[in-house]
């Protein structure tokens, strides 16, 4: 009889039954990767940060002749207040990426919404003029860092359903954009008609869309478990010499000098034409509304094709259909107006469109994005401006609506350069 301290023996080569099978230390133990949950919040922290990313700007347009009448605002000074958006968005825009790199994408998120949220209830609280412009300029630098990383943070989280998730993204930025035009002046009449309050019960929805990324601060890199040290640099491209992306730059800031002058000007339009606040909130609803279904037939429609200019030459046709009925019977065809010109400004998504197509690398994509975005908001800048200054000294509508029909036609000349069937990389 053995011993009961005595250990049972064995064959040799063999492990006895009470002893447990020794770990094969040479075979890495794969990384864990994010909770399920984390996911889910990341989709949820999306689809309310694009509901946010234009509200302040499409709620500003719906009031902006409350806001004139109640700054004592100038013609002039109002254009200004509507070139502020595309300012910011070049300014600010250029700062996301090195912001990203060194404090994470959903850290950059989560300030870039408490900015939005500051700026909307700071700017009705301030009396004067400039502070509403700086107030203003708050909100949109918070608007301008997250819509440049919206894309970054779809690509880390889901690289495998970009496609679905950016989707997602386009409907709820298009969503948010039409239910501020639509329901402003209607919620600034229940609480009393006081403008102030009217711009700055958005502020609500941007704090809950705080809330997703709080967990997500300390996230970094460019994807879940992969620092960002890891990832491939973008090639040296000299893009400046390529005629493609000048026309990609020029398209995008024409596109972009339309869809801020709708913004901030469609609405005082009609009401100068005799329509009511209301229906002039909804008509620039309907407007933005056209983005939700076309922003995914348009893409799969030029993805399919190797030129997309004869879609160029559809879009700006029916939007010199709109201006010619907005200068011929703006109340009258109100709704028809309306629904060319937001057919015409799915211009946006076509841009974007062609930027994927005219880079056959993903660093080329990344250049040329940043190039045309980059550019095309310093382009649009002015027109917004210049429509100000017309409308106020010509005393109507007819030269600044002549402008804006003018500048389709470069818009078609832009288009047409960079919708051709070739590729930065054979130009740079």
């Amino acid at each position: 009889m053995l011993d009961d301290e005595t250990p049972p023996q064995t064959p040799t080569g063999t492990l006895s039954p009470a002893t447990p099978p020794v770990p094969d230390t040479d075979v890495p133990t794969p990384p864990a990767g994010p909770a399920p949950w984390l996911f889910r919040l990341v989709v949820v922290g999306l689809v309310l940060t694009a509901l946010n990313l234009r509200p302040a700007i499409t709620s500003l347009g719906a009031l902006l002749e409350e806001v004139r009448d109640g700054l004592h605002m100038s013609g002039s000074v109002a254009g200004v207040l509507t070139s502020v958006p595309p300012l910011c968005f070049a300014v600010f825009g250029i700062m996301a990426p090195r912001l990203a790199r060194r404090f994470g994408p959903g850290a950059v998120v989560c300030a870039g919404m408490v900015a939005v949220t500051a700026g909307l209830v700071i700017r009705p609280l301030i009396g004067g003029t400039a502070g509403f412009l700086a107030a203003s300029a708050l909100a949109l630098m918070g608007i301008a860092v997250s819509n440049v990383l919206m894309p970054v943070i779809v690509k880390r989280w889901f690289p495998d359903r970009v496609g679905s998730m950016t989707g997602l993204y386009s409907m709820a930025l298009a969503l948010g954009t039409s239910l501020a035009a639509a329901v402003t002046v209607p919620m600034t009449k229940a609480m009393g008609g006081s403008w102030k309050a009217g711009l700055g019960i958005w502020a609500v929805l941007a704090v809950v869309a705080i809330l997703p990324w709080i967990p997500l601060v300390r996230e970094r890199g460019s994807a879940p478990g992969q620092p960002a040290a890891q990832q491939p640099q973008a090639p040296a491209l000299r893009i400046t010499r390529s005629r493609t992306a000048w026309g990609l730059a020029c398209f995008f800031g024409l596109q972009a000098t339309a869809a801020y002058i709708t913004m901030g000007w469609m609405p005082q339009i009609f009401r100068d034409a005799g329509v009511s606040a209301g229906t002039a909130g909804v008509l620039l609803a309907v407007t933005m509304a056209m983005g939700v279904p076309l922003a995914f037939v348009i893409p799969r429609v030029a993805a399919r094709m190797k030129n997309q200019g004869p879609i160029v030459v559809f879009l700006a046709t029916c939007g010199l259909i709109g201006y010619a009925g907005l200068y011929l019977a703006p109340s009258g065809g109100a709704w028809a107006w309306a629904l060319l010109l937001g057919i015409s400004n799915c211009a946006f998504p076509l841009a974007l469109t062609m930027i994927g197509m005219r880079a056959r690398s993903g660093a080329g994509v990344v250049r040329l994005s940043a190039f045309a975005q980059s550019t095309g908001y310093l382009i649009s800048i002015p027109g917004p401006l210049l429509v100000g200054v017309l409308y106020q000294h010509s005393g109507g509508w007819g030269l600044p609506i002549a402008l804006m029909a003018a500048l389709m036609v470069p818009q078609i000349v832009a288009g047409i350069l960079a919708g051709r069937d070739r590729t930065i990389e054979d130009e740079c």
